[in-house]
């Protein structure tokens, strides 16, 4: 299955704690869209985040975000993994 990176390049008055509940809202709803989130690294100076997901499709990674928070990445780039 395909692995992405998504990018939100904003998000106002970010905090860790928020964005530990986004991620734990994200694994709460992934398993309907065959979906896995796997790590989150985020600045809380920019408001940056950024998300790693094996999802079948950006558009279902995307409808994990839409149903868990409705903090919609603003880029999401297919990668691969290496050492």
């Amino acid at each position: 299955m395909p692995l992405y990176l998504d990018t939100h390049k904003k998000i106002p008055g970010l905090t860790a704690e928020a964005v530990a509940q986004a991620h734990a809202a994200d694994l709460a709803c992934q398993g309907k869209h065959g979906v896995n989130y796997y790590r989150y690294w985020y600045d809380e100076a920019t408001g940056k985040v950024f998300c790693l997901v094996e999802a079948p499709s950006p558009e279902a990674a995307i409808a994990v975000h839409r149903e868990a928070h409705g903090l919609l990445a603003d880029e999401i780039v297919e990668v691969k993994e290496g050492a």
